[in-house]
């Protein structure tokens, strides 16, 4: 726990004008977000579709435009009345006691849809925001923050969206739109909590996190006996500042450290109420809560929404049986193990670690027998441990984390899919997670605990994993993980958040270096590369040539066939290569010969130097792989080009301007920008040509179908390698493995345990993933269907979770 000072004026002034602070740059966002959300209705009302559809676009508009000033101004208001001092907090949180009234469904739907807002600034803003709790409760003298406290993202969800509802505004218009409201926001209230936490240091308040009450730690380890950081070397860790953790990141930064410090009891999804409650019980429990229950889970935008919501409510159903049947459990509370606990943890620890190790199975090479046989003694192992843990055990706290750690990790050994050889391992993990659990109650609550991820992350990659196909390089990166947290179980969150990046690193080249899968990436990186520059190229000869007198035919020859030609060149000889110049060159060449030639010597230049010309021209078409009649073609609309420029009266092209687009040509290269070129062409004779060779193993599926939503290209790309799906194409299904995703995103590969590879674009993936034909396998995480496992044995056996 953090200890709390005691509070003074010029603290709680201070913590004031923070909150002052906060909530004029907060409303300040009010009008912008006004206008976005009028701008979006104003598209949705302007697309064609079917007559019902566009006249309740076109009614939501008006709902909108008739009522969105009064929203806006009952927000402003709301949000401003939301900071209380101290005592006024108090005062509130104590009235909050009795609200146990009846509401009706509509109040319900507005709690989940504040939920889902709230969710999304915790995503966001949870490393700012924890920062900020603590220099706020170390100016309050408060253990929390008030659950009425503007600080809190589900404050101002509450307060936007009870505003829209009395503005009024129907829920309809808000699910169009809350999307786009959730990223626009999200973004900027970082900006804000961002903002305020510079604000307090600036003026001294808590300028370096004290991360010490966050870090584990033996007795040896106190006395300055035994390593207390990862490399053994530091007396405590390294402060975290909110310069650190605040806007250098980004948000992608920030998701990854995700640290949900309150606990979110007013932010869950929805749980039913306590088990025999009636109907009348069942909504007042309903009116003082968030709702927790997956079974009452609102209509989601894409499936990846739904899983998380569903993932979401199973964790919510955890916390709210820890905080109803186990006295003095407190989810937003960092925890301290009793000595008792810390001792026998230390102790079994030491003891698994000796019994576990088998220096003479190396892995990979134990048979299958042997490899059940381990796992039923890791099962046997983990029983045993969990009673003795649970007999020295001095909390209530204590002995129902242990309970429910055990209980997962038993479901996670039960797991028959991952290859028991696998799952040995996995075993080895149940003491540190059990220290982070005792330590951060979070665990229990957040998807995005770094525990949570890496064992997550872990079980994705091993269910179907065939040891006889990957060896053994999986096995041993993921004995290598569970070795590197057993050796520093001091050090909580940090050692797991520290291996799961680099568990993902190796992931990004395991699955693109194994057998077939390679090659295919290796094409498919090489296709990419050659389509981007093709895209760049044309887009520089266009700027090149905007202001000269080229003929169409001429243009059009350089922007389809040229521009394809130089990439080739470049990509498989170098764009320095002699070949690749003279290519370029001719490019130039081009320009020259087929501008207006009014004098005599141009003219005799361009004849001398026309069968180096065309001969230069068809070779470049030969390397694109155009056959002969093709070619004939283009030489032909060429050569009539090139016989009308010597009666053209049409402006000449300074030579001046020709030497200036040669050079530029001779570097081209120097001036492609990293901008995202969006998708391209892709079809298997794309493979052919470039590389030369069949590519029978790899199934292209290039552009087409249907367009995709926004959401699913978002969902498709997070997507992470090694997750297993069912791909239905061309009426076959096969089930495989996401192995590799190009640097700009457009390009994915999946493959098969066949050997076949699947090349598929970012419009076709999320299309595919749109319409059902490319499907999770799991549609829970291993840790998530753990807990569910856990929970449906507590419900059947109440008695022991404290026994």
């Amino acid at each position: 726990m953090v200890a709390v000072p005691s509070p003074n004026s010029k603290h709680s002034l201070l913590a004031g004008q923070a909150r002052a602070l906060f909530t004029e740059r907060a409303v300040r966002i009010l009008p912008g977000l006004a206008k976005t959300i009028g701008d979006t209705l104003a598209e949705l009302a302007a697309r064609p579709g079917n007559a019902r559809e566009m006249q309740d676009m076109r009614d939501a508009l008006l709902a909108y435009q008739k009522s969105s000033s009064v929203w806006v101004q009952g927000t402003l208001k709301a949000w401003t009345r939301a900071a209380p001092p101290p005592a006024a907090s108090a005062a509130s949180a104590l009235s909050e006691l009795g609200k146990m009234e009846l509401v009706g469904n509509e109040a319900v739907e507005n709690r989940i849809l504040a939920s889902r807002l709230a969710l999304r600034l915790l995503d966001f803003a949870s490393w700012e925001l924890n920062d900020l709790r603590l220099r706020i409760q170390s100016l309050e003298g408060l253990s929390e923050l008030s659950r009425q406290d503007i600080f809190r993202p589900e404050v101002l969800a509450q307060g936007l969206i009870e505003q829209w509802t009395l503005a009024p505004l129907p829920q309809s218009v808000w699910l169009l739109v809350q999307d786009v409201v959730q990223k626009s926001m999200a973004v900027q209230m970082l900006e804000i909590y961002h903002a305020t936490n510079e604000f307090l240091i600036r003026r001294g308040v808590m300028a370096e996190i004290d991360l010490r009450p966050l870090v584990r730690r033996t007795p040896s380890a106190v006395t300055g006996n035994g390593p207390s950081s990862l490399n053994g070397a530091a007396e405590e860790p390294a402060p975290k500042t909110s310069a650190d953790s605040g806007m250098a990141g980004g948000p992608d930064s920030l998701r990854r450290n995700l640290q949900t410090a309150e606990g979110g009891a007013a932010i869950n999804l929805p749980s039913a109420a306590e088990p025999g409650a009636g109907p009348q019980q069942a909504r007042a429990w309903w009116s003082g809560n968030a709702v927790q229950d997956e079974t009452r889970l609102p209509a989601a935008t894409t499936p990846l929404e739904r899983v998380r919501m569903r993932a979401q409510g199973v964790m919510g159903r955890l916390k709210q049986l820890l905080t109803s049947r186990v006295e003095g459990f407190d989810a937003a509370r960092v925890q301290q193990a009793s000595p008792q606990l810390e001792q026998a943890l230390n102790r079994l620890q030491q003891r698994t670690q000796e019994t576990s190790s088998d220096p003479s199975v190396p892995a990979g090479e134990f048979d299958l027998a042997h490899a059940q046989t381990q796992v039923d003694q890791a099962l046997q192992g983990l029983r045993q441990r969990t009673s003795a843990l649970k007999q020295a055990a001095s909390t209530s706290t204590e002995k129902a984390t242990i309970e429910i750690v055990a209980l997962m990790f038993q479901s996670i050994l039960a797991e028959d899919r991952i290859p028991p050889q696998i799952r040995v391992w996995f075993a080895r993990l149940q003491m540190p997670v059990l220290r982070v659990a005792i330590a951060e109650p979070e665990f229990f609550g957040s998807q995005q605990h770094p525990a949570r991820q890496l064992i997550d992350r872990m079980g994705s990659c091993a269910l179907g994993f065939d040891v006889t196909v990957a060896g053994n390089v999986l096995e041993s990166e993921i004995r290598r993980v569970v070795q590197v947290i057993e050796q520093y179980p001091e050090t909580g969150r940090r050692v797991f958040q520290l291996v799961y990046e680099e568990f993902d690193k190796f992931l990004s080249r395991f699955f693109a270096e194994q057998g077939s899968v390679a090659r295919a990436v290796s094409l498919a990186q090489q296709l990419e590369q050659k389509e981007t520059m093709i895209v760049q190229y044309t887009i520089e000869m266009r700027t090149m040539l905007n202001d000269m007198p080229v003929r169409d035919e001429i243009r059009g020859f350089l922007f389809r066939i040229w521009a394809e030609v130089l990439a080739l060149a470049a990509m498989k000889n170098g764009p320095q290569h002699a070949q690749t110049l003279l290519l370029k060159q001719a490019a130039a060449d081009l320009v020259w010969a087929a501008s207006a030639k009014p004098n005599r010597s141009d003219r005799t230049r361009v004849i001398a130097a026309l069968p180096r010309q065309l001969q230069l021209l068809r070779q470049g078409m030969t390397l694109l792989g155009l056959d002969l009649p093709a070619q004939d073609v283009q030489l032909k609309i060429i050569s009539d080009t090139l016989v009308d420029a010597f009666m053209s009266k049409t402006d000449v092209i300074p030579l001046e301007k020709i030497e200036a687009m040669a050079r530029r040509l001779t570097n081209l290269e120097d001036y492609l920008s990293e901008q995202d070129v969006g998708d391209f062409p892709l079809d298997a004779d794309s493979l052919v040509t470039m590389i030369g060779i069949d590519a029978a193993s790899i199934e292209v599926i290039g552009d087409g179908g249907s367009q995709p939503t926004e959401a699913m290209r978002a969902w498709a790309r997070e997507l992470q390698p090694g997750s297993w799906f069912n791909l239905d194409h061309n009426g076959k299904v096969s089930h495989v493995q996401f192995a590799w995703c190009s640097e700009r995103k457009q390009l994915h590969l999946f493959a098969a345990a066949d050997g076949r590879s699947f090349l598929i674009q970012m419009r076709r993936l999320a299309a595919y993933l749109q319409a059902g034909l490319l499907v999770p396998t799991e549609a829970e995480t291993l840790t998530v269907r753990a807990t569910r496992d856990a929970l449906a044995k507590i419900d059947a056996n109440p008695e022991r979770l404290l026994s």
